[in-house]
């Protein structure tokens, strides 16, 4: 009898568990919702800026040294003033449904993606596939996104621009000399900094 109720108590514990990381998923999901309409109404700049930081990233704009990671406090001032230079995802809940945020930017020159645990390959292949972004972003990291693989890496090849991509603790890459072969033959000035084993 006694090992039947903490079996019943286990489940219980089990079922609330999941319910817990149900509700921080569809958390996350409503955080990474695109508003269109808000981008429209404050510029593209100013809706990333409010994704990212309600996500727990950090966003660095043009002419700034700080990185600014309350959304409380994100500058104001004339629509289009303030375009994102850097951004910084580390530990972030950003996900693909979100990427569309990223269309509208110009200047962005840098990406940490870091402890990412909803970054996949889509999220890659999305942000390569951004014009503004191809032509924009030199500097990336990828550290510790257990859902990125070759793929998505190989994707990156289309940041023309990508200068310097340093890759940490990536289980998913299973071949990480033609991978990072590939990288370089399309990107021939790239600097690839790997840490993987």
């Amino acid at each position: 009898m006694r090992l039947l109720s903490l079996a019943v108590q286990r489940a219980g514990l089990l079922q609330s568990c999941g319910s817990r990381r149900h509700f921080w998923g569809w958390l996350n999901a409503v955080f990474n919702k695109v508003d269109h309409e808000r981008i429209k109404a404050v510029g593209p700049d100013r809706a990333a800026a409010e994704w990212l930081l309600r996500c727990g990233a950090k966003v660095r704009f043009q002419g700034f040294e700080r990185w600014h990671h309350d959304y409380n406090g994100l500058p104001t001032g004339p629509l289009g003033r303030y375009k994102i230079q850097g951004i910084d995802a580390t530990e972030s809940c950003i996900m693909y449904r979100g990427f569309d945020h990223l269309d509208g930017l110009k200047y962005v020159e840098d990406i940490k993606l870091n402890k990412c645990i909803c970054i996949e390959d889509a999220c890659l292949e999305r942000l390569s596939s951004i014009q503004n972004l191809q032509e924009s972003v030199y500097m990336m990291e990828v550290i510790s996104c257990g859902n990125v693989t070759d793929k998505g890496v190989i994707a990156l090849h289309k940041l023309r621009n990508l200068e310097y991509l340093f890759l940490s603790d990536l289980p998913g890459i299973k071949d990480k000399e033609t991978t990072v072969g590939r990288l370089k033959t399309a990107l021939p000035r790239l600097d690839v900094v790997v840490d993987l084993d």
